[in-house]
């Protein structure tokens, strides 16, 4: 829904085009070797991958290449921007919802829990500083920024701990739970 938009591409996708225009390489398999160097800064965190993490790493950048090509975007700009907020939050009720299945995060979520457990400051805060850091590296790399680009990049953190509330609202066993602070 986000990309079909057509208003901008999340900013790590920002960041993986602007690895495909330097290395030549497709925005799928640059999102793979993105996800790979996001791996790596897990180990001072002490984030431990799982089956979901590696399930991610292979199918999203499978799915941009792919899927990207037969995507398309509404015609009037006001269901476009409904398509993109839509797309934003989305994404964070996705991620509210995987993250607590237990069975490993993204790269790019694992880097947001490790980072929020390591900080302290809410998980909207942490990923909203994460996704402006790689947008303005994917722009600089020579990536496109576009208006649902930004919006996502301070809208889905927000979202991420709104849902995180919200299935901890109608899920006993994470109520007391302390490693996805959504504060």
């Amino acid at each position: 829904m986000f990309i079909a938009a057509g208003l901008g591409v999340s900013p790590w996708t920002v960041l993986a085009q602007g690895v495909s225009v330097q290395t030549g390489w497709t925005v799928g398999f640059s999102t793979f070797a993105v996800s790979v160097a996001v791996l790596l800064l897990w180990i001072p965190l002490k984030e431990i991958p799982g089956f979901g993490t590696l399930s991610n790493v292979v199918l999203i950048a499978i799915s941009i290449d792919v899927m990207t090509p037969l995507l398309m975007g509404p015609e009037t700009n006001m269901i476009r921007c409904l398509q993109m907020i839509a797309g934003v939050a989305l994404v964070g009720a996705g991620s509210g919802l995987y993250l607590t299945a237990n069975l490993g995060p993204g790269p790019r979520d694992g880097l947001m829990t490790g980072v929020q457990r390591l900080t302290g400051r809410s998980i909207g805060a942490v990923r909203a500083g994460l996704e402006l850091t790689v947008l303005c590296a994917g722009w600089m790399l020579g990536g496109t920024v576009g208006l649902g680009t930004v919006i996502f990049a301070v809208g889905v953190g927000y979202a991420v701990a709104v849902s995180l509330s919200v299935v901890r609202l109608f899920s006993p066993d994470l109520k007391n739970q302390n490693t996805l602070d959504s504060n």
